[in-house]
């Protein structure tokens, strides 16, 4: 077995956990969408609902998930500038 590929408990509950914050987000924008046409038939709890929801619940969930990008992305940039300079050491 690879020891490369093994990853640590907290890593796999974080990609969960990330993992959910997306369907949550995208879960949210499908409500939005829903609430929006119902708000446009003149139903508005669903909005009004969503409304109560925006702040404690869907803030933090694209705020949470943009950081994870963020991080991720400037994580494999280091990784990447930290492979160019080893394979610049070992010529």
């Amino acid at each position: 077995m690879n020891s490369k590929n093994i990853e640590p408990p907290w890593k796999r509950w974080l990609d969960r956990l990330l993992v959910l914050d997306v369907f949550l987000v995208l879960g949210g924008a499908v409500w939005f969408a829903v609430a929006v046409i119902a708000d446009g038939q003149g139903l508005t709890a669903p909005m009004q609902q969503f409304q109560r929801l925006w702040d404690p619940l869907f803030t933090p969930a694209i705020g949470l998930l943009m950081a994870a990008a963020l991080i991720n992305g400037l994580w494999s940039w280091w990784q990447r500038q930290m492979q160019q300079a080893a394979q610049k050491n070992d010529s």
